[in-house]
């Protein structure tokens, strides 16, 4: 389980992004390797997701049009990943999975993007609120 962090960046969130992106490399890397012993390796990226997790519990504002999903299609997601050997399956929004294909085309233009829409206030919002969870 990564993140849609693990595919582009908001500012303020450096280790977060790290450890996703690191996911995100060692399932490929794991995917690779395991590719004829028949074990499949899937990793999952959410995105927002409403009524549970981070997000969730941090009750951070988004921008409108951003969206959430649901913790249903985080599960549905992981089965249909398990079921038909994914290697990589978005589970967020419209626009994070937008903003993730342009960051891997034009990261600088999607990183502008992000802190025009207030990226860095939501990403400060959501640590200051979960301060005490760590």
């Amino acid at each position: 389980m990564s993140s849609i962090a693990g595919k582009t960046t908001v500012p303020g969130a450096p280790l977060h992004h790290t450890t996703k992106y690191g996911l995100r490399g060692f399932a490929a890397a794991l995917r690779t390797d395991l590719h004829d012993s028949g074990v499949g390796v899937s990793c999952v990226f959410p995105g927002f997701i409403r009524d549970a997790g981070i997000f969730a519990d941090s009750g951070a504002k988004l921008p409108p049009g951003v969206g959430t999903r649901s913790p249903e299609d985080v599960a549905q997601a992981v089965l249909d990943a398990v079921e038909h050997n994914r290697g990589e399956v978005d589970v967020a929004s419209l626009a994070q999975r937008g903003g993730a294909v342009i960051a891997g085309l034009a990261p600088d233009i999607a990183a502008n993007v992000v802190r025009r829409l207030g990226g860095a206030q939501i990403a400060q919002d959501m640590e200051q609120t979960l301060r005490d969870k760590r």
